[in-house]
């Protein structure tokens, strides 16, 4: 099974959301804005994580970087293209932007 993460980043702290492949949601949580709390979080044997997206912000070099050195398979996501697929998309819900960018 895939798994995948998402994570909607502010100063403080992150909201992070895991789906599996069929969309199921295993884990919400917010942590501390630190590739290290972060880290702890996503490296959870329970779902070896295909891919983590994380919006482009100011912290994003600094996680980006924080989380590929331990080995996560994150990748970058520009503010605007984000945007404008999350409010494209048919189905638009409130759910976080944490997971509407897994």
């Amino acid at each position: 099974m895939r798994y995948y993460a998402g994570l909607d980043v502010s100063v403080k702290e992150t909201s992070v959301c895991i789906l599996d492949e069929t969309g199921r949601v295993c884990l919400e949580r917010k942590v501390a804005s630190d590739p290290a709390d972060l880290a702890l979080v996503l490296q959870d044997p329970r779902w070896p994580l295909h891919r983590v997206g994380l919006e482009a912000g100011p912290l994003s070099q600094w996680l980006h970087a924080g989380l590929g050195q331990v080995g996560l398979p994150v990748i970058c996501i520009e503010t605007r293209p984000a945007t404008a697929f999350l409010n494209a998309r048919v189905t638009n819900t409130d759910h976080p932007d944490a997971r509407r960018l897994t």
